[in-house]
């Protein structure tokens, strides 16, 4: 059976080097991603009701589209729901702190 070969451990590791003035920035800004992220949730909404709408006039035969869309509209809302309720949280913690 071969050894294993002794791998050396001092070989140095390199890091590119920084000036430290480099501050990357987001391509959107908060309210850009947080109006998106509404309007989708909004189209998740109006889909959802217009399969119901559909199947209740009979123009829809598939149950199971109309509850995929109903379940994508409803876990939709709710994760708005909990985005609200942490930045809510997050706002609340800011005013805690004492400066």
């Amino acid at each position: 059976m071969d050894s294993i070969p002794i791998i050396s451990s001092n070989i140095p590791l390199t890091l590119p080097k920084t000036s430290g003035a480099e501050v990357s920035q987001a391509a959107s800004n908060f309210g850009d991603i947080l109006s998106s992220t509404i309007n989708q949730v909004n189209q998740a909404d109006v889909k959802g009701e217009m399969a119901i709408k559909n199947f209740n006039t009979g123009e829809v035969q598939n149950l199971h589209e109309v509850m995929i869309a109903a379940d994508e509209a409803d876990i939709a809302i709710r994760m708005l729901v909990q985005m609200r309720n942490k930045a809510l949280e997050a706002y609340n913690e800011i005013m805690r702190l004492q400066i």
